[in-house]
């Protein structure tokens, strides 16, 4: 096989490709374009011939998210000989947009076994998001989008988010690991006039010092070794959207002061260039550190510390807001029964009593991991102790008698609420002030007990 047949689009092998629905793109190993097919021209909006043979075109017709550096898919692929299967990326057409896609690539080589190219095939994944999102509303209607519970401390959380979204105001995100921060960010984006435009995240943990500043603010042909082309930053990116900087506190003082004029300004210059590059974005941050320590300690500069704390936001630990573990579970149920094609209808009482005492040092995102191990073992329609993680039925075994006082507390507990609903003859606004419980607690713990007992029929 050569290369030849893909710019005869007459051949048998041409004509397969554009009838096939994913986008296909042909490259040379000078990472020239030697063919698009029709499903990847209407995607990008270019004609083929316009860039056929143009040296370096890949990066300015895709401009993925890590085009143009060390990391490039494509690049990587040729200089290690392998394939790349299934990797999500967002790629820009000719007008902008941004496109989530998923990419898979094959080596193409001659008679002699000698590489001479790369086939790329993009699929469009916006139709699948859209309905994955959709299918999440209508399997919880109740839900304010993305964000699940019924605690006063998450609903306070709720209520101002609409309010702040119609502000351009820099938002600062506070709250441990597994809280929802982004969740807290898209929801913020989701009800904003930008709600058209990228919503672009970056871990700043995730990278290293010297990437991070040319991953936020791109940088120019030259500007260090494996610069070969103009590469624009995440900034950019996010023009006219919202930027969300996870892990603020791990960005280097370097970073730092660059931030500060963007955020005072609008404006940088990319990594090794001198034009002024103007933005419009708005920037929620968010981190698990204290800030108020670190910039007393000189290690986060105070001037930008209060530039991004313009609005404050704190996500209490899942620990804080017991009262959102139930809803959790339902939605997690909802989800994996889904995903995972299973018709797991309940969960036992011995195996709520220990879901809901447990501590979650990882909060929700603990909580979604421990209900996938379970559904995972789980072979029927309910879920039991044994198909927990081992920590947590090694912390139910190590019960001593304090545990076994919980047990009979739980007990007490049930007996009492369902004495007092009968004394009040099921008035729960009586039954509350006799208990000196809220009515949504009252609630949560008659529907426990209702799927405590329905666990323990079967």
């Amino acid at each position: 096989m050569d290369l030849k047949f893909i710019t005869d689009r007459r051949c048998e092998e041409a004509i397969v490709l554009e009838c096939i629905g994913d986008g296909v793109v042909t490259i040379d190993l000078d990472m020239r374009i030697r063919y698009m097919n029709r499903a990847m021209r209407e995607l990008l909006g270019y004609e083929q011939d316009k860039l056929l043979g143009q040296p370096l075109s890949c990066h300015f017709l895709v401009q993925g998210s890590i085009c143009s550096t060390q990391d490039c898919i494509l690049e990587r692929a040729i200089r290690n000989r392998e394939k790349v299967r299934n990797y999500e990326t967002v790629i820009q057409n000719k007008e902008g947009r941004k496109i989530p896609v998923s990419l898979n690539t094959d080596l193409l080589w001659d008679e002699t076994g000698n590489l001479i190219g790369i086939v790329e095939t993009y699929r469009d994944l916006s139709q699948i998001n859209e309905l994955k999102a959709k299918l999440e509303r209508q399997a919880h209607p109740a839900a304010r989008g993305p964000l699940i519970g019924r605690s006063k401390a998450l609903q306070r959380i709720l209520d101002v988010l609409p309010q702040v979204a119609n502000s351009k105001a820099t938002v600062l995100i506070q709250g441990e690991s597994g809280t929802g921060k982004e969740l807290v960010a898209r929801e913020i984006h989701r009800l904003s006039p930008r709600r058209d435009q990228p919503f672009v995240a970056v871990n700043c943990a995730a990278l290293a010092e010297g990437l991070l500043e040319s991953e936020l603010f791109g940088h120019v042909k030259g500007a260090f070794t494996g610069a070969i082309a103009d590469r624009p930053g995440r900034f950019e990116i996010a023009h006219k959207g919202t930027l969300f900087l996870d892990e603020i506190a791990e960005i280097s003082p370097m970073a730092q002061a660059k931030l500060l004029r963007v955020l005072q300004e609008e404006a940088f210059e990319r990594v090794g260039g001198n034009k002024t590059v103007k933005v419009d974005v708005r920037v929620v941050a968010a981190t698990n550190k204290d800030l108020t320590a670190q910039t007393q300690e000189r290690r986060f500069r105070d001037d930008l510390y209060y530039r991004l704390q313009v609005f404050p936001i704190r996500v209490p630990p899942l620990r804080d807001r017991r009262e959102d573990i139930l809803p959790l579970i339902e939605h997690c149920m909802a989800r994996l029964n889904r995903v995972m094609g299973k018709s797991v209808r309940d969960v036992d009482g011995p195996t709520l009593q220990v879901l809901e005492a447990h501590h979650y040092p990882g909060n929700v995102r603990e909580l979604e991991n421990i209900m996938e191990h379970a559904f995972i073992r789980c072979p029927d329609h309910s879920l039991r102790l044994d198909h927990l993680p081992e920590y947590l039925t090694a912390e139910k075994r190590g019960c001593t008698s304090a545990g076994e006082a919980g047990v009979a507390l739980a007990d007490l507990e049930r007996e009492a609420i369902s004495r007092t609903l009968e004394q009040t003859d099921w008035d729960y606004r009586s039954a509350c002030r006799q208990l000196g419980i809220s009515r949504s607690t009252l609630l949560r713990r008659i529907k426990l007990y209702k799927m405590s007992r329905a666990g323990q029929s079967k």
